[in-house]
């Protein structure tokens, strides 16, 4: 079973999208996701700072800036 995680932070319209994408793609495939906001972790905010939203697929970063919902289906099925 897959799992994703989006890496990202309160008001950023970017995240915001790509929380849209990933939550419609992740009901249509039964696929579990969370949502981690990197300010609350000085090692996440260090390591990904201007690079969010990142989208983890299975612990491995699969995209940044923006969710390709084409390539997010893709990485899942």
């Amino acid at each position: 079973m897959h799992h994703i995680t989006l890496l990202g932070r309160q008001g950023c319209h970017l995240c915001d999208d790509a929380r849209s994408i990933i939550a419609k793609v992740a009901a249509e495939l039964g696929i579990p996701w969370d949502e981690v906001d990197i300010d609350g972790s000085e090692e996440l905010r260090q390591k990904y700072g201007e690079m969010i939203p990142v989208t983890l697929v299975d612990g491995v970063q699969h995209d940044f800036w923006r969710v390709s919902e084409e390539r997010l289906r893709a990485a899942l099925s």
